[in-house]
């Protein structure tokens, strides 16, 4: 995209000192890669970063100044960046050494007295304020912009923000009404002697209000916030949204009233806010933004996790069947698509593009299909070293028996979401790809085997998945671990597996996390293996201090490939893991794939889990 990206920072530059917008000159403004929710996936309309820059990745920061253009991202994203961005800007690379966060590269570069623009609702309080304190100490500013996003200001053809039909999911996907999550709720409400709670995370609110939509693509939420009080809700939603289905789901129509509805339009909903003040102590999360934050009163407002984060990643028990279910009907899909690519890679005529386009097709067959849970990653060769890669015209390679071929992919399910990545190779690997393979694939097991006390964090684990990489100088720049939600978002919180310690949740029975460790080859290839897994008690022979332990059930049940696994490289512990894994698969989906006459592919999966032994 070399050059395109010039007009518009010299439009946003023009905006640094326009009245009509600032209150103050800028000598700095930060965009970051946020809506007005604090959402990880942006609908088209906010996706300010990749406006002005070109980035399309999905963890962003960006700082203009009057003559230069900076873009930080973090280890999933760099190849992707530099392929992406053009000569005006200079690429960040996040967690390497050397390299300085955003608000530390704020106030070693800019000049004493400097005035750093940010839109306050477009940030958490907590990354707004740690901005603020860092520029504060070499005596620069940080200032709320706040009657318009500079970056609309000069985004001429921005997209409108979408209003797609919003539905109820019932109780059998479900598992309790929103009746009831009210009144948990109203529970934790009394507990910190709060008056309200405000909710503006959109995934929050759509688990709920047991309310399901497609503003975001891949995601399904829809704009929105929430009031819970003692005795009322009030929902912001556009009114086109508010079906009669919809009215009937929250009782709009009934004689209790217990919902009230109001239009998603910003000065509605700050003007709900702040007339919250003086009624008593509203819990809102640190997370929320800062723009809404100073709406109220700092002495009045308990900012807490949303109590609602917590209660969503711990699944009911209908959540759960329900997510053995869709990863079950998913995993036909998948091996249908692996089988197909057997007989159709040996012959040259498929490509990333293509063949993605055939996964989409499989998995949309499926029984309470509603989207994929993100654009699926179909990468050959040297893309497969591009984490996040998406194939695109310039990029479309061709499948061959010559290189190793990565797929994650998922689905959204009325009953659950899925997000599964398997690497296989159409010929014969190499001997090096072969180790590193399996070397993922040792951290894979060790931590889908791992049991651990209750209240053991993510950061504690991470390692696990890691020690027979750097056990010879490997290692991938990624999380190992994500928290996936009941469907809703593929990615969410608080539980996570990394090495960031930083905003860490202990992990408890009835989460889902990703196992997925990696390794990439830069310009020669990527292998990722990734099940989702949820969190189950742990039979021990001794319980210490009545504490308990977990440990993890794996709720994929896809074959791994076994040309690419060195079957010496495993110790009898693991082997024992990977054939009592292989057998579930083979009778679980293979009961499915009976079920829906797929014959072939059930011959496949037969031969793709079979006894493995070593020599």
């Amino acid at each position: 995209m070399a050059g395109s990206s010039t007009q518009q920072l010299k439009e946003l530059r023009a905006c640094f000192s326009n009245v009509e917008f600032v209150d103050r000159k800028l000598d700095a403004y930060i965009v970051p890669y946020n809506d007005e929710h604090q959402s990880e996936y942006l609908a088209e309309c906010d996706k300010r970063v990749k406006f002005i820059c070109g980035f399309s990745g999905s963890s962003a920061t960006v700082i203009v100044t009057h003559d230069a253009a900076f873009l930080w991202t973090d280890g999933r994203y760099f190849l992707q960046a530099e392929s992406e961005i053009d000569k005006n800007w200079t690429l960040m690379k996040d967690g390497l050494p050397g390299v300085p966060k955003p608000d530390e590269w704020l106030t070693k570069s800019l000049k004493s007295g400097s005035t750093v623009g940010l839109h306050p609702f477009l940030v958490s309080k907590k990354l707004y304020l740690k901005y603020a304190k860092a520029l504060k100490t070499n005596g620069s500013s940080l200032v709320a912009v706040a009657s318009s996003h500079l970056v609309d200001v000069v985004w001429k053809m921005q997209p409108l923000r979408p209003t797609n039909t919003v539905v109820p999911l019932g109780l059998e996907f479900a598992g309790s009404s929103w009746q009831d999550k009210a009144a948990l709720i109203r529970t934790k409400l009394k507990a910190n002697n709060c008056f309200a709670l405000v909710l503006t995370a959109l995934d929050e609110i759509a688990w709920f209000f047991n309310l399901r939509g497609s503003d975001i693509d891949y995601n399904p939420v829809f704009f929105s916030y929430a009031i819970v009080g003692h005795d009322f809700v009030n929902l912001f939603i556009d009114p086109k949204q508010v079906s009669a289905d919809v009215q009937s789901h929250l009782g709009l129509n009934g004689p209790s009233g217990q919902v009230k509805v109001f239009p998603y339009d910003p000065s509605v909903v700050q003007e709900q806010i702040a007339a919250l003040k003086g009624k008593g102590k509203v819990w809102l999360s640190e997370k929320a933004s800062f723009g809404l934050h100073s709406l109220l009163d700092p002495d009045h407002t308990f900012t807490d996790d949303s109590p609602i984060q917590l209660a969503k990643a711990v699944k009911n028990a209908t959540e759960i069947q329900g997510m053995r279910n869709a990863h079950i009907r998913d995993a036909v899909a998948l091996c249908e698509y692996l089988h197909w690519l057997e007989t159709v890679v040996p012959d040259g005529g498929v490509d990333e593009v293509s063949v993605a386009d055939h996964l989409d097709q499989l998995r949309s067959k499926q029984a309470d299909f509603v989207s994929l849970s993100f654009p699926t990653i179909s990468s050959t060769g040297p893309n497969g070293a591009v984490i996040h890669y998406r194939a695109t015209e310039k990029t479309n390679r061709k499948l061959s028996t010559d290189e190793v071929y990565l797929v994650d992919s998922g689905a959204q399910f009325k009953d659950g979401t899925t997000d599964v990545t398997r690497t296989v190779h159409f010929g014969t690997p190499t001997k090096f790809q072969r180790e590193c393979y399996t070397r993922v694939l040792k951290g894979h097991i060790g931590l889908a085997m791992a049991i651990f006390p209750n209240q053991t964090k993510g950061h504690q684990l991470d390692v696990i998945a890691r020690q027979a990489l750097w056990n010879v100088g490997l290692d991938y720049l990624h999380g190992t671990g994500h928290g996936v939600g009941s469907f809703l978002n593929v990615h969410e919180g608080p539980q996570s597996i990394s090495p960031k310690a930083v905003e860490d949740a202990a992990i408890k029975e009835g989460m889902i996390l990703s196992d997925e460790p990696g390794y990439y080859e830069d310009g020669s290839f990527g292998i990722r293996i990734e099940n989702l897994v949820l969190v189950v008690q742990a039979n021990t022979r001794h319980d210490f201090k009545q504490r308990g332990f977990l440990t993890f059930e794996a709720l994929t049940l896809v074959p791994m490939q076994a040309k690419m696994i060195d079957i010496n490289l495993l110790t009898a512990t693991e082997l024992e893991w990977l054939n009592s894994y292989h057998t579930t698969c083979r009778e679980k989906v293979g009961e499915e794939l009976k079920r829906q006459g797929k014959q072939d592919v059930l011959k496949w999966l037969e031969r793709e889990t079979s006894l493995l032994t070593k020599a």
